[in-house]
């Protein structure tokens, strides 16, 4: 007769019969329904752990403002709309949202599927880099630009791509992250979204290159800004993300950022008006033509010269390797 695995040695999310059938509390209290705490990561704003649902007996994902940003109304903001755009945007390529409310000091959260795995940056680095080939990364950067696709199709504009929003689980799921920076316009198509990006990138030219969200004074990740979110641009667009997207290609074909800069005005001004050598001048690794004019067409300052939209990223991405 079949035998079940025995249970690991971390029971914290294993499943058993006294948790399944275990009575759900005629009263409800909000305060005491998650448990067991362990901080995964720290970002710019935010703290994001893991937990005990008790009432559905399951582990999951918790994420909240930084004590100092917790009653800040933009952040507030934010992490509200990055919980209803998560949400409302159901693909297989982002992470299902399960509930957003406020804790005892009434500050905001949301809880979300806890997936274990690497990011992107992870599997860029020099440990893990030569257990992924080329036709591997490529197939990685697919899956987003479904995703991108998807939330492009319904008016969302994500803003924050880079390889630390990327998350790869345990069974190859590949799953986009961190909508905080999302753009999303009214239904009449105006948007009053206050941009004090221009004045934050004066305020931070001296500041050192990170790849944090929300480091310091400047909203958003100074390396893989387009050229029009680096200007602050208030028509900023869907190909914003498909500029962010090249940024992230040209680094897994060449294995270097596109773009040198030690301050954040260096790296703007790089981003602005320098354009990148193509990849293939940089490795002795063959590169797929098609790859490197997709990533460098990518990166035209002018967005009228970038790709039409995801579809044609997606098509090239999966065909272009015959030449």
């Amino acid at each position: 007769m079949p035998r079940f695995p025995e249970p690991p040695q971390d029971d914290y999310d294993s499943i058993y019969l006294e948790e399944t059938d275990r009575p759900l509390p005629e009263k409800i209290f909000q305060n005491t329904r998650y448990a067991y705490f362990k901080t995964i990561a720290k970002s710019g704003k935010a703290i994001i752990s893991s937990c005990k649902d008790r009432h559905l007996g399951r582990v999951i994902c918790h994420k909240k403002l930084r004590p100092e940003f917790a009653d800040d109304p933009v952040e507030q903001m934010r992490l509200l709309r990055e919980a209803r755009v998560t949400a409302s945007l159901q693909h297989p390529n982002t992470v299902p949202i399960y509930e957003v409310s406020r804790d005892q000091k009434g500050h905001l959260y949301f809880t979300m599927k806890l997936v274990h795995g690497y990011t992107l940056r992870e599997l860029f680095d020099e440990e893990y880099r030569d257990r992924y080939d080329l036709v591997q990364l490529v197939d990685v950067l697919i899956q987003v630009a479904h995703a991108l696709r998807y939330a492009h199709s319904h008016r969302v504009v994500h803003r924050d791509i880079k390889p630390e929003n990327v998350l790869i689980g345990p069974f190859n799921e590949v799953l986009l992250l961190d909508w905080g920076l999302a753009k999303v316009w009214r239904v009449d198509s105006t948007d009053q979204e206050p941009t004090p990006d221009a004045a934050a990138v004066e305020a931070a030219k001296d500041d050192p290159v990170t790849s944090l969200t929300g480091a310091g004074k400047l909203d958003g990740t100074i390396e893989y800004m387009s050229p029009e979110q680096a200007r602050s641009d208030p028509d900023i667009d869907y190909r914003s993300d498909i500029f962010s997207l090249g940024v992230v290609l040209y680094e897994v074909l060449a294995r270097r950022h596109p773009f040198e800069g030690e301050t954040v005005s260096q790296m703007r001004d790089q981003i602005l008006n320098v354009t990148p050598p193509k990849p293939s001048t940089l490795t002795n690794v063959k590169i797929p033509a098609p790859l490197e004019d997709l990533a460098m067409r990518c990166l035209a300052k002018d967005r009228e010269e970038r790709p039409r939209g995801c579809e044609e990223l997606i098509h090239i991405m999966e065909q272009g390797w015959s030449r």
